[in-house]
Parts: C-alpha cells; sequence; structure tokens
C-alpha cells in the first residue's frame, strides 16, 4: 500500500468506536421502540455524520455531527433535526445524546 491509497481516508474525520457504541446504544433502543429503522454513516474531511431513518428512502430524522474543529468552542458533537436544527450541541457525546433519549421516554408513553 502506497501514501497515496491511505491519504484520502487519514484526512476524513471518522468515529471512534467508544464513539460508536454510545451512538449504538440509544439507536437499538429507539429501534426496539419502533422509532427508527435504518441508519448511515458518513465520513468526510471537516464532519464525520450518523444519520437516522425512519424509513430508508427519506431523509434523515436526525444527524449526529462530530466536528472535531469546534472542539475548543461550542463543542464537538451535535444533534441536528430533519429541518436543520441543531438541537444540542456539547463536548460530551452522551450529553449530546440526551436530547434523543427524551424522544424515546414520549415514544413509550
Amino acid at each position: 500500500m502506497n501514501v497515496q491509497d491511505t491519504t484520502p481516508f487519514q484526512d476524513q474525520t471518522h468515529f471512534h468506536r467508544i464513539e460508536l457504541n454510545v451512538i449504538l446504544s440509544v439507536y437499538g433502543r429507539m429501534v426496539a421502540a419502533g422509532e427508527w429503522r435504518d441508519y448511515g454513516i458518513s465520513s468526510f474531511r471537516d464532519v464525520a455524520i450518523f444519520s437516522v431513518f425512519r424509513r430508508t428512502a427519506e431523509h434523515p430524522l436526525y444527524r449526529i455531527e462530530k466536528r472535531p474543529k469546534l472542539r475548543m468552542k461550542q463543542g464537538m458533537y451535535a444533534v441536528i433535526g430533519m429541518d436543520g436544527q441543531i438541537l444540542k450541541r456539547g463536548h460530551d457525546l452522551k450529553g449530546v445524546l440526551r436530547v434523543l433519549e427524551r424522544k424515546l421516554i414520549r415514544a413509550v408513553e
């Protein structure tokens, strides 16, 4: 493998295994509640995105974004709604994802 093969992958932002475990834990609970059915992961130079779908062919209900450049400012994690509104932003992924868990409590009631 030469340098050209690895450079594009290394230049992208990715979720680490621990981050994915936290996200997939919330995702699994929402799937069990019947709220979510599919997801997609995208990696770009400045952002990694975990998109959540109610159905495969729709626009994402939520996007969980990781933007390392905002680490020292507003926080690198954000949950964004279908309309593009930022629902929660912060430095702690678990804290940011609590906004989705509140929706799980409403779905069960």
